[in-house]
């Protein structure tokens, strides 16, 4: 286990490397100049041409990307062009606000969509399953943003029981939260079923039955332990691809965490934010990675992660 973790880490340099990297070059490839975006459409040439100096635009690419991953070393990750405060504390004060809406998002994902998987492994093939698995792929098929704009007309301009937008109390957490954990739930559940329909036919389930152990028990205790194994694989990648699919949630309902920072750093060209905010994305992308193949082993023995 440890030799495996430790490996692991190490693979975190090169994918840093490569996403830095990555992220550079396409940032390089999107129409309009920083500088032109910063000076103003007004302004003069020898405005731009000094703002681009002074930001250290005319230097080669090789050069400005030598020098960015120079800085990443020394724990720099350098200055926004737009109000020249420091990347990594524009992405500390947005950072926790996303992982506030990924953790809730995660947390519905997985209660929905293991109740709703189990109780339609239990009743297969009936009213209940089928209607659990219509809803489920409506949720898979419903874009996010579609949802969430739902979701406010309905419960926040019709109902008024919830906020529009913002972030500032317990309420305005809800809409976000499900627009964002829907579709990872009805994959859950989906995944859940069809793991446990595999699960309650082997041998050692009716073995079970047999013993005269009660449903409940052989449901938490024997079925639902071994069909969890490629369930948390569908959880883990569900939470990363939250970091995702945060940048059209907060856009939609005004959230000012980390996805709808770095919309708005794409939109003004402002490389070093969308640099910072998709690097750190990333590292929390791998390290959720490492702590699925970890619990891999936590829940099956028989895993060799070496």
């Amino acid at each position: 286990m440890t030799l495996f973790i430790l490996k692991r880490l190490a693979q975190i340099i090169p994918v840093t490397l490569g996403v830095t990297l990555v992220v550079f070059l396409i940032m390089q490839m999107i129409p309009g100049d920083p500088a032109i975006i910063l000076a103003g459409e007004g302004a003069s040439t020898e405005t731009v041409e000094e703002l681009r100096e002074n930001l250290g635009l005319n230097k080669p690419l090789y050069v400005q990307y030598g020098e960015y991953v120079n800085d990443l070393l020394h724990g720099d990750m350098g200055h926004s062009l737009k109000n020249k405060q420091p990347v990594l504390e524009e992405i500390a004060t947005r950072l926790p606000i996303t992982i506030e809406l990924a953790f809730y998002s995660i947390l519905i994902t997985i209660v929905l969509g293991l109740i709703a998987g189990i109780i339609s492994a239990i009743r297969p093939y009936s009213i209940i399953d089928a209607s659990f698995m219509v809803v489920a792929l409506l949720g898979i098929s419903l874009p996010s943003f579609w949802l969430g704009i739902l979701l406010m007309y309905v419960f926040s301009v019709q109902l008024q029981w919830l906020p529009v937008a913002g972030w500032d109390s317990a309420k305005h957490i809800i809409l976000p939260a499900i627009t964002l954990g829907a579709g990872g739930a009805a994959i859950v559940a989906r995944m859940t079923r069809s793991s446990m329909l595999d699960v309650v036919n082997q041998d050692y389930i009716r073995t079970a039955k047999a013993k005269g152990l009660k449903g409940y028990v052989i449901i938490a205790k024997h079925a639902l332990r071994n069909a969890l194994i490629p369930v948390i694989t569908v959880v883990g990648l569900q939470f990363g691809s939250l970091l995702g699919g945060t940048v059209l949630v907060e856009s939609v309902f005004a959230v000012n965490g980390l996805g709808r920072m770095i919309v708005d750093a794409i939109r003004t060209r402002d490389i070093p934010v969308v640099q910072g905010g998709v690097l750190v994305a990333s590292l929390i992308f791998v390290v959720i990675n490492l702590a699925v193949d970890i619990m891999y082993r936590l829940f099956n023995k028989r895993i060799d992660l070496n």
